[in-house]
Order: structure tokens, then C-alpha cells, then sequence
């Protein structure tokens, strides 16, 4: 038996039909508005022309005969852009327009229609980004191919980037075996074996997210907004040859600085030539660095500027416009309503009294003969001077009488007389003390009293001063307090004869502590008090006598204050004193909430994932922190600072425990612990931000003490 032939397939014609025959049909699927405009079809067909035909089908009469007009069901958007170039004059109504004609209704209308639509396929993103880049090698900027294709410069400039990646991950992307992130992520680098060296590593890795590949690819480089870039500014670090790598898919704050050598050496060089113009104003010595530890002014002196003497004239005027601005300003209160001429004119006289109070102030050429500057770097790259300190070396020696114990020299910097009253051996007030003459004679006048002597007098005189000290706690408080100011203000001033001292730790060796806000007051109200006393030691004794008792209190709160240590070392075992520390918290009524701190993105970026989520667990309650374990850590940790704001969280090396202490009143009192409160989850509401994503129905629910936090804990 013959077999039945095989029936070919006839294509439908294609015919060059007037587009003033062409109809748009009402049977086309698409009626919504997707992708690039009618406008911009409409350039595109008048730079290039059609690049796609018509579908289109006759109009019949009645009778089923051709009308000599066609509707267009398949094509309308093009058919709609000619007709704007009709209407612009820049097409001829009855132009020919390519169009395949379907003449035999195999299909309906609005299945060619969605057909056309839905079989359409995107280019791979692959394609897309090597097709940018044959055009960018044909000579086409970024700019002329995004207005070609409607697309925006950044778009068509990420594309680019993306090409550019190594063909050794573009063909592992090809294979679906790396993700567009993730290419995305490698695209910050233009260093394709640096690319691959990192795909290497992370390839039989459970850790492949995009920001990892980022952290690995930016790792020996340094931030824009680092304050060493900021300083010397990406346009004289790429003069100079460096490179600024930058992710144009996230946001990056000015990319990375990739040769940090090179970064170092600028910086090292503009401040060389900054601290040589301030050593050109005057100073002994200027000392530049990066950033220096805190405490490092320790043992020096510091001296301050002081504002130019006001002229008789000045202070002439300055007295008749205070005179001017009390009348007014005493007038005016009195008045019912306000006056806007009134507040301008004390505005005015205002502004004139601050010129006055606010005139240049310069330092002592002599003292900027002994003294020097620190210059170093704030934290917003800008440069930071800090001028007028005093090294003990370089301290005004005096000629004294005063020798002490034996010793070379005094601890303020005195030396030993070379006159005749003082050579060798003891002074005791004033007096030259020496047994060391044999000489029993009294041939030239009255002989030194023996040392054993000297000793036992002064022992006795030493008890009946401590019994009187004790009897007046006014002065033994003074005294006290001029032992604490000296050590403190005064390190190398003359030796009190109360033989306490303070020992106060600086903690150089932690990075940002002079950034903190409690350092910041500290160093303020050590300067104020630094400005108020007296220069030289000697006058201190009658400088703390003239103050009233609030300020005594005032500054022996502040010496006592820098003794005190709590911080917790491995290597030294101080149980006692720190528990002596949470005794003193307590009695205070101290907590590190209200003192300001706050667990900052930075602080939650050095926890462990497993620790980041039990911290939200304590805070906010076990669901919120299942709203955020899937997260990579950068995200996890970013999203848990929000958790934790306002909720009073503390780490544990910061809570103390609640203690109940003693009140005047006899009542309990504890210190203020109310981040205790917050720990319970259940008694807190979600932030308005995610409390509308909460799923209490998760399959899985997160485990913070049990196996799955070891988990994460092992996998960072």
C-alpha cells in the first residue's frame, strides 16, 4: 500500500501594500502599554525602518470578497508608530509598507495576536551585554548607544561593565552554572585573574552570595569615604595613577581605592607638607600621623591661645553698645507686642558684640617656642590640629634650692643649684643639711644639726601635722584634691607631701575610643579645667583654697573619675575590683542605655549570626528574629540595628545586674535597667517597617540556643 505523501506547508504571502489600505484591528490582544513607547518605536522606524513586517488579514464584504483594505492584528504598536512619522510629515500616507497578508483563516485573528507576542523570545542578558559591546567597539559611546536604544547612559554603562567580566565566568554564566548577581558582584574588578582567583575560592563553597564576592574582590582596598581618601581626594590619588574601583549596582559611596600603598604615601606626603607650614608659624616641634591612640598627650602640658588685648577705643565701644542693647532689650520686654524693627536693630547690636567678644585669638611666641602640635586626621578625612602641648623635656628649668631625695633633678623640671648654699647633700626647708664634715671645730660658726636628728624632729612633726589634718576635713579635703590636680594637670609640678597618687589608663589599643561620645566630654571638661588653673604649679595650693565647695567637689569628681578601670582583660584577673565596679554602677544608678550607647550596624557586624539573632530574639521576641535569619549577614546585620533601636538591648559584658540599693527614704531602688523589660519578646511590638511581612506560620522556626545557632555560629 502507497504511504500517504506528506503535506507541505505554504507560507502566506508577502506583499507591499499603501499604508492608507491598513487598518488597526480591534481583535489584537495587546491593550496594555509595556516596554518602549509608541514615540520611541516610532525614532527607532524612522532611523533604521522596519525590521518586521505586518500581520495583517483582508477586510470582506458582506458577500466575502476583498475590500482592498487589511486590518492589522498582529503589529499594531508598529503600525501606530508609522502613523505618528505619517503625521510628522516624515512618511508618505500611501507608502508601501512590507506586510505578510493571511488569506486563509487557518487561525483566528486574536491567536496571531497572541501568538506573535508570546513566542517572541528576550535576548539572554549575555547576548545582550556582548551585543552592547560590539557596538561599543564599533566606536559608539555609551551616550550615542543609549539614545539609540532608549535606555539610559548608567543602563547601557552597567551593561558594559558586565561584559567586561572575565569570558571564563561569562561562559559560566552562559551554562546557568553563576548567577546574574553574582556577575554582577565581580564587575566591580576589571582584574579578570583577581575574578577568577575568587570564583576559585568560593566555588566548592556554601558561601557564594554577592556581597561576599565584593568583600573578597575589595579586600586590600580601601573606601572612598574612608578619612584617608577623603583627605587626599580620588582626584589627586588617579592623577597619581591609582584606580577607583566602583559597583554600579549597588550603592558604593564612592567605590574603593584599589592600590592602598599608593593611598598611603599620598597621605603621608600631604601631611608632611601640612605639618611643615604649621612648623613654618612658630612651633618646636609638629607630630603628624594618621590617628593617634588615646591618652597620647599623657604627661604633657598643654597652654592655650588667648584673644588680642581690646584698645581703649574697643572697649569704649564695646561698653556703649551693651549699654544700648540692655536699654533696648529692657524696653522691648516690656512692651505688648512685638516689633520686627526692634529684633532687627538687637539682632544687629548683637552680631556687633559677638565681633567684639569673638577677636582673633593667637598663642604666645614663647610659649610656641617650648611647645608643639599634633596634627592627624578627623574622622571625616578633614584635618585636625591640635595645638600647645608641653613635652617635660623641653619644660622652663628653673634655678632652685630645692633638691629632692638626692635626686638629679625636681619632677617639674627644677634642677640643683650650683650656688655655694646648695651643693651636695639634704635641704630641708631652705636649709642646707650635710653631716659629711668631720670636722668637729666650731672655728666657722654653728654646725648642721646630725641627720638622725633632723630625722627624728621631723617624724615628730610629720604625726602632729596628720593629727591636725585629721581634726579639719575642709582642709583635708583641699589637700587631697591639690595631690590629685598636681598628678593629674601638673605631671611633672612639684611633689606634694601627702604621699597618695592616682594611676589612670589610657586603653590606647582601642580603635574610635577617642571617637565616643563619653571620651569627647571627658577631654572637654579636662580642657576647661586645664584653661581655669593656674600655669605654674606653685600657685595651685592658693588657686583650690579660692574656690567655692561646689567646684572643689566639682574637680576631685573629675581627677577621682580618671582612675577608675572596669574593663575586663583575659590575662588579668581583677574579680574583686570589677565586682567593686558593679557596686559602684549600682550605687550610681548607672546604665549604658541611658549613657547613650546604642548597638550600631558596626558593633553587630563583629557578632556571629547566631549571636546577631538572639539579640533581636532577647529585644524583639523570637518572630522577629525569624523575620530576618535567611538574611546574608551584612543584611542581617543591618536590619537587626533597626530591630534594636529603642528597645534598651544590652550585650552582656554591659548590663550590670539589678540590685536593689538603700534609698535616704528607706525605700529600694535599683538602677534604671529597662532594657531587662525589653528582653521579653512577647510584651513587644514589631517596627512599623516589618511588621506588616511578619509570618508566624514559618515551616522552620529559628533555634538560639540549641544546634541550629551553633550552626551559624561555625559557619562564619
Amino acid at each position: 500500500m502507497a504511504k500517504n505523501a506528506i503535506q507541505k506547508i505554504a507560507m502566506n504571502a508577502a506583499e507591499n501594500i499603501p499604508y492608507d489600505k491598513l487598518m488597526l484591528s480591534q481583535k489584537n490582544v495587546r491593550r496594555i502599554k509595556d516596554g518602549v513607547s509608541i514615540e520611541q518605536l516610532a525614532e527607532d522606524i524612522g532611523r533604521r525602518k522596519l525590521i518586521q513586517s505586518l500581520n495583517v488579514r483582508p477586510v470582506l464584504d458582506g458577500e466575502g470578497e476583498e475590500t482592498g483594505t487589511f486590518e492589522v492584528p498582529a503589529g499594531g504598536r508598529r503600525y501606530l508608530a508609522l502613523g505618528i512619522l505619517i503625521k510628522q510629515k516624515r512618511l508618505a500616507k500611501n507608502e508601501l509598507i512590507p506586510c505578510i497578508v493571511n488569506r486563509r483563516h487557518e487561525t483566528s485573528a486574536e491567536e496571531d495576536s497572541l501568538a506573535e507576542n508570546l513566542r517572541r523570545a528576550d535576548l539572554h542578558p549575555l547576548d545582550q551585554f556582548r551585543a552592547f559591546k560590539t557596538l561599543s567597539d564599533q566606536g559608539l559611546d555609551p551616550e550615542e548607544i543609549a539614545a539609540r536604544f532608549f535606555l539610559s547612559p548608567a543602563t547601557v554603562t552597567q551593561r558594559l561593565r558586565l561584559a567586561s567580566v572575565s569570558p571564563k565566568l561569562l561562559d559560566l554564566y552562559d551554562k546557568d552554572e553563576i548567577r546574574l548577581e553574582q556577575i554582577m558582584a565581580f564587575s566591580i574588578s576589571d582584574d579578570h585573574a583577581r575574578q577568577e582567583q575568587v570564583w576559585e575560592r568560593i566555588a566548592s563553597s556554601h558561601m557564594q552570595e554577592p556581597y561576599y564576592i565584593r568583600r573578597l574582590l575589595t579586600e586590600t582596598t580601601v573606601r572612598a569615604d574612608d578619612r584617608r581618601a577623603v583627605y587626599v581626594g580620588a582626584g589627586a590619588y588617579e592623577a597619581a595613577g591609582g584606580v577607583i574601583l566602583r559597583d554600579l549596582f549597588e550603592q558604593d559611596s564612592g567605590g574603593w581605592f584599589q592600590d592602598a600603598a599608593l593611598l598611603e604615601q599620598l597621605v603621608f606626603d600631604k601631611l608632611k607638607m601640612d605639618a611643615e607650614a604649621i612648623r613654618a608659624k612658630g612651633w618646636k616641634w609638629v607630630e603628624a600621623a594618621i590617628s593617634f591612640p588615646y591618652g597620647h598627650t599623657s604627661g604633657m602640658r598643654r597652654i592655650y591661645a588667648e584673644a588680642e588685648e581690646l584698645s581703649a577705643g574697643e572697649i569704649e565701644r564695646y561698653d556703649a553698645l551693651k549699654a544700648e542693647y540692655d536699654k533696648l532689650d529692657a524696653d522691648y520686654a516690656k512692651a505688648d507686642d512685638a516689633d520686627e524693627a526692634i529684633e532687627a536693630k538687637l539682632d544687629q547690636l548683637g552680631a556687633e558684640l559677638d565681633a567684639i567678644d569673638d577677636r582673633p585669638q593667637s598663642y604666645d611666641p614663647g610659649h610656641k617656642a617650648i611647645a608643639g602640635v599634633f596634627v592627624t586626621l578627623a574622622a571625616n578625612g578633614q584635618l585636625q590640629v591640635d595645638a600647645g602641648f608641653v613635652r617635660s623635656e623641653d619644660e622652663p628649668r628653673t634655678e632652685t634650692g630645692d633638691v629632692d631625695e638626692g635626686e638629679e633633678g625636681r619632677a617639674d623640671g627644677g634642677t640643683r643649684s650650683s650656688g655655694d648654699d646648695c651643693g651636695d647633700g639634704v635641704v630641708v626647708n631652705g636649709n642646707r643639711v650635710n653631716d659629711s664634715a668631720s670636722d668637729d671645730s666650731e672655728d666657722d660658726g654653728i654646725k648642721p644639726l646630725p641627720d638622725r636628728l633632723v630625722f627624728d624632729l621631723t617624724a615628730q612633726r610629720t604625726l602632729a601635722l596628720r593629727n591636725a589634718l585629721a581634726g579639719d576635713v575642709d582642709m583635708a579635703f583641699v589637700a587631697a584634691l591639690h595631690a590629685f590636680v598636681l598628678q593629674v594637670f601638673y605631671r611633672f609640678a612639684p611633689d606634694t607631701c601627702l604621699e597618695i597618687s592616682l594611676k589612670s589608663g589610657s586603653f590606647s589599643q582601642v580603635e574610635g575610643l577617642a571617637e565616643t561620645p563619653w571620651a569627647k566630654e571627658i577631654a572637654e571638661r579636662h580642657e576647661a579645667w586645664d584653661r581655669d588653673l593656674p600655669d605654674e604649679a606653685e600657685g595651685l595650693w592658693d588657686f583650690l583654697l579660692g574656690l567655692d565647695e561646689a567646684s572643689r567637689k566639682a574637680l576631685l569628681a573629675h581627677c577621682v573619675s580618671l582612675t577608675l578601670n572596669a574593663v575586663v582583660e583575659p590575662w588579668n584577673r581583677r574579680a574583686k575590683a570589677l565586682q567593686h565596679a558593679d557596686m559602684l554602677g549600682r550605687s550610681l544608678q548607672f546604665d549604658m542605655v541611658n549613657a547613650g550607647w546604642t548597638p550600631s550596624v558596626e558593633f553587630l557586624g563583629r557578632l556571629t549570626k547566631a549571636r546577631i539573632l538572639q539579640a533581636v530574639s532577647e529585644a524583639r521576641g523570637i518572630e522577629s528574629a525569624q523575620l530576618i535569619d535567611h538574611m546574608k549577614k551584612d543584611s542581617m546585620a543591618r536590619e537587626a540595628a533597626r530591630f534594636l533601636e529603642g528597645s534598651n538591648w544590652l550585650p552582656e559584658p554591659l548590663r550590670v545586674e539589678v540590685d536593689e540599693i538603700a534609698t535616704d527614704s528607706g525605700d529600694a531602688v535599683a538602677g534604671d535597667m529597662s532594657h531587662e523589660s525589653a528582653l521579653d519578646g512577647d510584651a513587644t511590638e514589631l517596627p512599623a517597617f516589618l511588621a506588616d511581612d511578619a509570618d508566624p506560620s514559618r515551616d522552620e522556626p529559628v533555634t538560639i540556643d540549641g544546634d541550629k545557632a551553633d550552626h551559624l555560629q561555625t559557619a562564619e
